[in-house]
């Protein structure tokens, strides 16, 4: 098994509340193909048909699974360079 960064970990960090938005926040962290990343997921409870009245693993749990979704498919530039 590899060591704990080429896991590409999603670890849980807190839930937060700014304005009238309750997120889940998340960091990643991971090597792939050489790279060494890392990078935060906030995910709006409410995306993930959940409510502040659920039990907190169950809103870590679709929240984690709505930003692992989201964040595979991202797709990522470097700015000020275009790769054609």
């Amino acid at each position: 098994m590899a060591d704990l960064a080429e896991n590409n970990l999603i670890r849980f960090k807190n839930i937060s509340k700014k304005k009238e938005v309750i997120s889940a926040n998340f960091k990643v962290t991971g090597t792939r193909g050489g790279v060494n990343f890392s990078a935060s997921i906030s995910v709006d409870i409410s995306a993930a048909e959940v409510h502040a009245g659920d039990v907190l693993e169950k809103i870590i749990e679709e929240c984690a699974r709505i930003g692992v979704k989201e964040f595979k498919r991202a797709e990522f530039q470097y700015e000020g360079i275009s790769v054609t």
